[in-house]
């Protein structure tokens, strides 16, 4: 598996992720592509349009007269709304299940546009190929390393010359907009602010990404869990922070996670920039099964990077950390987006 699948998935539906458009999706709704759980097929179930595909599938094209060359026969396409924009380090397309019917070839291209464009305006822009026009097998799924180091608002999926494909991944690192967070106190740990995991001591059960994702957890396979300890020590998962700030309030929900929650966690920050050692943040605090724990915090030290500490182990639904960002942070936002951000 390639090192970018690790980061998260911008394109996927519960970080905000959309399918606006497609040329055809006769057999199988687009909508699937960005479904986050794999791909899932039971033979013998036929509806109204054929055999039901956890996927999206396309009518056979035809030509349209006799001796009209395959090349010449169009091919169809997907146009999706990334939930996070962001740079794009590798895009995974899977033709899980479609063995008869999956397309020879497959492409990738994205773009960057502005505030909230209607479809037919993203169809008049100019687009970046990421991925070239690349040979697709049935049942399988197709990595993809993507090398354009810019910020990407959008992508297109393109199948030839049709078929079916059952899921789009795109990889890669969170951009937010600086103009939406600075002088706002804002989610540091979000995902959708550029947060990410950086360490973590088990992700037997789920990854810790899962914490920091928007919204609330709806059961327990939406935060991270761990495997039962069985020695004297305890978990725990170090967050990267979406910039320098200054943190004022944690939230640590434990919703759904009823047999299954920590007995106690803890906060440690650090500066990186400054030193690799960790001082407390939220001394060792008792939380209870199923539910919402805010927590107002004392210092105002400048941090980086957080480090939960949950005692021994389990789960944690959401982690939040409200905060602002320091001047320092403010002017790093600037950087990245200065340097990521090409719109057209």
């Amino acid at each position: 598996m390639a090192d970018f699948t690790s980061l998260p998935d911008l394109a996927v539906r519960n970080l905000g992720g959309s399918v606006l458009a497609a040329s055809d999706e006769s057999f199988a709704e687009r909508e699937n592509l960005i479904n986050p759980w794999e791909a899932k097929h039971q033979a013998g179930t036929f509806g109204r349009k054929g055999q039901v595909y956890d996927g999206w599938e396309t009518a056979r094209r035809r030509p349209s007269a006799l001796g009209l060359e395959a090349d010449d026969r169009g091919h169809d396409w997907a146009l999706v709304r990334l939930g996070l924009p962001g740079v794009i380090r590798g895009v995974v397309i899977d033709t899980a299940w479609f063995k008869g019917n999956f397309p020879t070839h497959a492409s990738v291209e994205a773009c960057a546009v502005e505030g909230y464009p209607s479809v037919e305006e993203l169809l008049a822009v100019d687009w970046v190929e990421i991925v070239p026009r690349s040979a697709l097998t049935g049942d399988a799924e197709h990595e993809f390393a993507v090398e354009a180091a810019r910020r990407f608002t959008h992508v297109r999926l393109n199948m030839f010359p049709d078929g079916g494909i059952a899921r789009l991944r795109v990889h890669g690192e969170v951009v937010p907009d600086p103009r939406l967070l600075t002088g706002l106190t804002v989610d540091l740990a979000a995902l959708e602010t550029g947060a990410r995991v950086t360490g973590c001591s088990d992700l037997f059960y789920s990854s810790p990404d899962r914490m920091l994702a928007p919204g609330m957890a709806r059961n327990q396979a939406e935060g991270w869990e761990t495997a039962r300890r069985r020695d004297d020590g305890n978990d725990w998962v170090v967050v990267e922070l979406a910039a320098p700030g200054v943190l004022k309030l944690a939230e640590i929900d434990t919703t759904h996670l009823k047999f299954n929650a920590p007995g106690w966690v803890a906060l440690s920050g650090q500066d990186a920039r400054k030193s690799q050692e960790w001082f407390p943040v939220l001394e060792p605090t008792r939380v209870q099964p199923d539910g919402r724990h805010h927590f107002r915090l004392a210092s105002h030290a400048e941090v980086t990077h957080v480090r939960l500490d949950i005692y021994p182990d389990g789960g944690v639904g959401r982690l939040r950390l409200w905060g602002d960002l320091t001047e320092d942070g403010e002017q790093a936002l600037r950087d990245r987006w200065d340097a990521l951000n090409v719109t057209g």
